[in-house]
């Protein structure tokens, strides 16, 4: 039954991954209506994928399952504090690693440090009870179909996939950092094939109209301590 079923680390990768990209859509087409313009919410260059939901979403799923939660009250406050609790971790996290925030709830009633709000806690509530109750079921027949002999293989490939991407994004947004804040630019100072190739991928692809137009709401203290969105440093320029 499913109830019994063991969670798998292959069910929870796969949980992430869906998730990332059905949380990009969702967050995409809410920041669509409730604002009227259509932008990126990306959280990795490549790809359509937005960790942020993948993590939470498969967190919840681990906890509230290992819980054996199945009311919907006790889903939804349980999914209300630990979705609350993620997202504000992973607000750290993330700002610990590239050295800026990627959002910031202030603008919003009841928020917490700008890293949580009572509305998206709320959300982190329903969620859990989709989640639970027909997201898991439903993602689990699916990848249950996969080939037993194929899947480490696919598991692999696709892990691979994504850590070169995190890698890539972390480097791209730190160029982007240090050209539009600190004004350096990197220059090969010799003719070495590697850092010829790396002046070339850091000035012609990590260019600043890419990055603002993926990553469009990176925001970073400036000298008064307030925040301020990157993108708004480089039309002042």
């Amino acid at each position: 039954m499913e109830n019994n079923k063991k969670l798998t680390i292959h069910h929870l990768f796969w949980y992430f991954l869906i998730f990332s990209v059905f949380g990009l859509i969702i967050e995409t087409i809410y920041c669509y209506i409730s604002s009227g313009t259509l932008e990126s919410r990306k959280g990795l260059l490549w790809g359509p994928f937005c960790p942020v939901y993948g993590v939470c979403g498969a967190a919840l799923i681990y906890i509230l399952y290992k819980l054996k939660y199945k009311g919907v009250v006790k889903l939804f406050l349980a999914g209300f504090i630990f979705g609350s609790i993620a997202e504000y971790l992973l607000s750290y996290g993330l700002e610990a690693v590239y050295g800026m925030r990627f959002w910031n709830y202030e603008y919003l009633t009841y928020n917490l440090n700008g890293r949580i709000s009572l509305i998206f806690s709320i959300y982190w509530g329903v969620l859990s009870i989709i989640l639970i109750k027909f997201a898991k079921p439903l993602i689990d027949k699916m990848v249950d179909k996969i080939k037993p002999n194929k899947i480490k293989i696919i598991d692999l490939g696709i892990f691979i996939f994504l850590f070169i991407d995190c890698l890539v994004t972390i480097w791209g947004i730190q160029t982007y950092q240090n050209r539009v804040l600190y004004n350096k630019e990197y220059r090969a100072e010799s003719n070495n094939i590697i850092s010829q190739l790396r002046e070339n991928i850091e000035n012609n692809y990590f260019t600043n109209d890419r990055i603002s137009r993926t990553f469009p709401n990176l925001r970073i203290k400036n000298e008064n301590g307030e925040e301020v969105w990157i993108k708004t440093l480089i039309n002042e320029d």
